[in-house]
């Protein structure tokens, strides 16, 4: 089976094309030039993306403009390359008999609807979004449009929507592996099961670090945080306690998981444990603490 990777030179892309190319024949497209690249150049380019589905049994779509791009480039240009150029891309694959789409997508997509007030929110994937930028509006519209040519075209295509996933502060990513944050290599394998697993018709899975929390805990989560990782997760409390790290006093969300882990039979298994081994052997996944900040 031969799958294609846009976006194959970023973090999250490359991961992903390294970790196929252990099943599958694995090509990569990216404006960027590097190793996971046999493609080179821009998304919206009609014939470079009729030229890079030939062939392809799976497309893995990853290219996209992201949050940092906000502000520094208008919102047509989110919906140029954001959602016109997934409706491109996904219909060049429909003729060129693409079997599966796989779409990576954010859970920043949901917005305020994250965060209720009073309570740490329970996102799931039937949480109504509320997007807050023009970034969140074009991973809306995007998914809304596959959905459609999935309907129209028979093309089973599957959204993966994957949580805060990127270098920051050890002690703040150790905590969000337990609410809201994932490693990369968890999201490239979340991918290698969706296409195991080619789900029929349009699906949608929100892709997180497992939590030891439920529903029932967020009022406490939000009010008094150290009691309830207390309470749930003594080892992370421990572990803190050793490096003279700070707990956050409130948490205000948590992305539940669970859909992906039963119907893709996904397990992520880089949790806290794994970002304080980063810290410690200096992997430029993960950045050390700043010195006299405390968690919010």
């Amino acid at each position: 089976m031969k799958v294609l990777v846009t976006g194959s030179a970023g973090r999250v892309g490359r991961a992903i094309y390294i970790k196929l190319m252990r099943e599958y024949e694995v090509v990569g497209l990216d404006k960027t030039p590097c190793s996971t690249a046999d493609f080179v150049g821009d998304i919206r380019d009609s014939d470079l993306l009729n030229e890079a589905v030939e062939g392809i049994d799976v497309v893995v779509h990853t290219a996209a403009l992201h949050a940092p791009h906000v502000g520094l480039v208008d919102e047509d240009m989110f919906q140029f390359v954001n959602v016109e150029a997934t409706k491109q891309l996904a219909l060049a694959g429909v003729q060129a008999g693409v079997k599966h789409f796989v779409f990576t997508s954010t859970t920043a997509l949901y917005g305020h609807a994250s965060t209720p007030s009073g309570r740490a929110g329970w996102i799931t994937e039937h949480t109504v979004p509320q997007p807050k930028s023009a970034y969140h509006r074009s991973k809306i519209l995007a998914e809304q449009a596959l959905h459609t040519i999935s309907t129209e075209h028979s093309l089973p295509v599957t959204v993966l929507q994957m949580s805060r996933c990127f270098p920051e502060p050890a002690d703040l990513m150790a905590i969000y592996r337990l609410t809201r944050g994932i490693d990369a290599r968890d999201v490239a394998t979340a991918h290698l099961c969706a296409i195991q697993k080619r789900l029929t018709g349009f699906r949608r899975f929100i892709i997180s670090g497992a939590t030891p929390f439920n529903r029932a805990d967020c009022e406490r989560l939000y009010q008094d945080a150290p009691a309830v990782i207390a309470e749930k997760c003594p080892d992370l409390v421990s572990a803190f306690k050793q490096r003279n790290w700070s707990l956050p006093k409130s948490l205000d969300r948590v992305y539940d998981s669970s859909a992906v882990r039963q119907q893709l039979q996904w397990q992520p298994t880089h949790d806290f444990n794994r970002v304080l081994e980063m810290l410690d052997t200096e992997t430029a996944e993960v950045l050390p603490c700043i010195r006299g900040r405390s968690l919010p």
